[in-house]
Order: structure tokens, then C-alpha cells, then sequence
């Protein structure tokens, strides 16, 4: 038999299946959110119980385990010199809320499909990277070196897990982590994500927004938003509701409590990398609220002024005066992620994934123009793209392994997301995904395809077997 035949029939299995499932519902069960540190758990209990999980689920499958005090955990295939690093995370970003296939931290397979927070993204990648050692042993591939699998707990915020682990241990000469989709993904967007700020004295003119509350996290879109206006009746608003929702394709729901309306927007989250996938909640209250008849105060000229700077629907950054595109990266993104209001000021957060033509002068300073002249003040940094080039033997046996099993073209692509190789010197994307399949990633509903996850399971087998064989 062929080594394609070999790693067909070990994967096509019912037990192989079940396995997975299995080991990928144990980690899925962990409520993997970033908590608060203590000396022992550095990004918080959950983060530090999904990698005690799965160092378990390593060892019980015979691999030789190390953790990196709860920073990072790894596990080795063999003794050799290690040559190929394979990172995915075990961090979830928070469940959000929408969910009604499952609870998120309740695993459950529907029609071939794996439902819980961390399936896709990156639990169920770690299992398809575990399993394919494990497949690789199993089947006596001869290997001159050893592939290390490097299970992280903070990519979700900012990894500086991997920052605190290369700090100890040198990079390999290859690097790929199943944290994105196939085929090969070698370019990533920088990243500027500034927190701005207006401030203004106690104000009593009515009617006005008294509170306003948008987003969990900055490299999530916001599905849903809403505020608290003071002097105006739901029969006043609710005419101005119809219009904005026609205008968006976002629903708003109103509650009256007292002389207060509070105005909910129901849109839909998605990752923040990929603003077309989602409906921003944000966004269109900030719509709605340009319709309103609100007094001429300073929290009216905040929100008015984020409206203009940041309109419905506008994710190339046009009125933020930034957009601008290139040929290897694509056109930059940007998303407004966060934004919470008082009766004192507004803070809020907008996620940019730069192209790499975006650099400090035409994108920070550009940005940082727009929000002063609208009274905003911004502080943020400005990270730089990454990019590794398509010639060599690394991307080209990526490449021929995921064709062979896929039965597509392989080819290198760039993304606005930045993933787990984002600073490793020559690290690709490779997986999990598949074109064409979107698993809810960040948002509500979060699923895997377990014939996909199969399909993966192949892929980095015989890309591990030729690469450290």
C-alpha cells in the first residue's frame, strides 16, 4: 500500500471518528475564556484547565509532555531534533450570546457537525494535529526528526503565551499552525487597534443617551448593542426603529422603564478580521441614534461624530480617511468593536486589519487625525504584517499534501486575521478550514465538519511524515 492508501484507511476507520469527537468534546467542555492571573495560572483558571486537559489527552496517548507553567504546554512524537512546530491554541473568546443548537460549553454532533465554543476555533484543529502524530506512530513512518505540537492559552489576547515560550526554546525550522483554513495561508494584515476617548462635564439636556454599551471584545463584531435615552417615548422612537432596521438589517427592540427608553440592537457577530460575515450592532444603533431628535449636547456630538466617522457598513474604513488595498495582502478592514458611554464620556475600540502597503504614516497618523478633529483622543500602536514567501520545500509539501487529500488546488493566500505564526519567523497557516466553510468562528453556534476534520487529519499526517521523515 502507498502511504496515501496507509493514512486513507487508518483515518477512515469508525473508531478514528469517534476519537475524535471524543477528545475534541473534552477540551470543548473547558470554559477556556481569559480570567484574572495568580503566580500559578497566568491567564486565569479556564485557559490553565483546558491545558492540564489536554497534557492529559497527550499523555494518554503515549506523547512526551512538558508545561511551560501554564504559559504553554507541548507535546513531542519522538527524541529526535525537532523540525517542525505545529502551534494551536486552547483560549476560547467569550460565547457571546445567540447561541440555540447548544449551550457553548455543551458539545454536541448534529448532522456530521460539532457544535460547541472552541470546535473551530482552535480545539478541534489541536485534536486533527494530535491525531495526525499519533497516525503517524501508528503507521511506522520512518522519521528522522521530531514535530513538536505547541498548545498555547492566549491567542486570543494578544499571545503572549508564544512570546513567553520562544523566549525559552528556539524556533523550528518550519512552523504551522491549524488556526485559519487551507490551502496555505502565508500572508497575514498588520493590525492597529487604538482605544479613543472624549470626556465631557455632567450634562441634564433632554432628550439625550444617558448610557451606551457595544462589544465584549475587540477582535469580535458585535452582533448586538444598546443604550438608555432619557426624553423620549417608544411611540416617538419606534417609527425611526422601522427606518434604521430597513436601512441596516439590523432589528431593534425597545423597553420603557420609568422616563427612560432603553433601545437594543440585535445584528450578528462574526470575527472581527471578517466584517462581511457579520452585521454590526454598533454600528446601526449609532444609525438609528443619527435619526433621533436629540438635544445639542456633547454626548449627541460624540455619538454623531463616531456615526460619521465610522458609518453602517462602511468595513474599508473610507470615512476614517484609511482605505487603501495591494496586491499580495488585499484591502484593509476595519471593524468598530467596542464602545461604552456615560454620563461622563465614550471610550471606545475599532479592530483595523492593515494591508501591508498601511504603515504608521498612511494609517495611524491618518486615523488618529479623524478622531482628534472630532474631539477624540487615540492611543495605539501599529503591528506590522506578516509574510512568508510561496517558494521552498516547506510551503510546496504543504501544499502537495493538502491537494492530495482535498482533491483542490492548493495555493497561497492572504488573510486580514492574524494567527499563531503571526511572529514566527517563516510560520505559514495551514487549516484547518476548508474554502467555502464558515464555522461561526467567534459567534454564535461555533462548529466543526467532522468529514473536514477527517479530511485535516490526513493532510497533516502525510505532511508531518515528509517533512520529518
Amino acid at each position: 500500500m502507498s502511504m496515501q492508501e496507509r493514512i486513507e484507511e487508518y483515518f477512515n476507520a469508525p473508531a478514528r471518528r469517534a476519537e475524535l469527537v471524543e477528545l475534541t468534546s473534552r477540551l470543548v467542555k473547558i470554559k477556556s475564556v481569559r480570567g484574572d492571573a495568580s503566580p500559578e495560572t497566568p491567564y486565569g483558571p479556564g485557559p490553565a484547565a483546558a491545558l492540564a486537559e489536554a497534557l492529559r489527552i497527550c499523555q494518554e496517548q503515549g506523547f512526551t509532555t512538558h508545561n511551560y507553567e501554564n504559559y504553554v504546554g507541548t507535546a513531542d512524537l519522538n527524541g529526535h531534533e525537532t523540525c517542525l512546530h505545529i502551534l494551536g491554541h486552547l483560549d476560547v473568546v467569550g460565547e457571546g450570546t445567540g447561541w440555540t443548537v447548544t449551550e457553548p460549553y455543551e458539545p454536541k454532533e448534529i448532522d456530521g457537525m460539532l457544535y460547541g465554543r472552541g470546535a473551530c476555533d482552535d480545539k478541534g484543529p489541536v485534536v486533527c494535529a494530535l491525531l495526525a502524530m499519533k497516525a503517524v506512530r501508528d503507521l511506522g513512518f520512518p522519521l528522522k526528526s521530531n514535530v513538536r505540537l505547541i498548545m498555547g492559552t492566549d491567542e486570543e489576547s494578544g499571545s503572549s503565551d508564544l512570546e513567553y515560550y520562544y523566549a525559552r526554546e528556539p524556533y523550528a525550522p518550519y512552523a504551522f499552525t491549524p488556526d485559519a483554513s487551507f490551502p496555505v495561508i502565508n500572508t497575514e494584515k498588520g493590525r492597529y487597534s487604538p482605544q479613543f476617548t472624549r470626556r465631557w462635564a455632567e450634562e441634564t439636556a433632554l432628550p439625550r443617551v444617558r448610557e451606551f454599551h457595544g462589544g465584549f471584545r475587540v477582535n469580535v463584531l458585535p452582533g448586538e448593542a444598546q443604550c438608555v435615552i432619557a426624553g423620549l417615548s417608544a411611540g416617538q422612537v419606534e417609527p425611526l426603529c422601522t427606518q434604521a432596521a430597513a436601512e441596516t438589517g439590523v432589528t431593534f427592540t425597545l423597553e420603557e422603564s420609568g422616563e427612560d427608553l432603553r433601545i437594543l440592537a440585535h445584528g450578528k457577530g462574526a470575527h472581527a478580521s471578517l466584517p462581511e460575515d457579520g452585521n454590526n450592532g454598533i454600528t446601526a444603533l449609532l444609525h438609528l441614534l443619527a435619526l433621533l431628535p436629540l438635544a445639542p449636547c456633547e454626548s449627541t456630538g460624540a455619538l454623531r461624530a463616531l456615526h460619521a466617522l465610522f458609518p453602517h457598513g462602511d468595513s474599508a474604513g473610507k470615512a476614517l480617511g484609511i482605505a487603501q488595498s495591494d496586491e499580495v495582502s488585499g484591502p484593509l478592514t476595519v471593524c468598530f468593536s467596542l464602545l461604552d458611554m456615560d454620563g461622563s464620556g465614550v471610550s471606545g475600540q475599532f479592530d483595523c486589519r492593515a494591508s501591508l502597503c498601511a504603515n504608521e504614516e498612511n494609517c495611524k497618523a491618518v486615523a488618529e487625525a479623524a478622531l482628534a478633529k472630532a474631539g477624540f483622543t487615540a492611543e495605539g500602536s501599529m503591528e506590522p504584517g506578516h509574510h512568508t514567501p510561496a517558494e521552498g520545500p516547506f510551503i510546496q509539501t504543504l501544499l502537495r499534501s493538502y491537494e492530495t487529500y482535498s482533491g483542490r488546488k492548493g495555493e497561497c493566500l492572504a488573510m486580514g486575521g492574524g494567527t499563531y505564526v503571526h511572529h514566527i519567523p517563516g510560520g505559514v497557516a495551514f487549516g484547518c478550514d476548508f474554502p467555502g466553510f464558515n464555522g461561526n468562528m467567534h459567534g454564535a453556534n461555533e462548529f466543526m465538519c467532522l468529514d473536514d476534520m477527517l479530511t485535516a487529519c490526513k493532510i497533516f499526517t502525510q505532511a508531518i511524515a515528509e517533512l520529518c521523515g
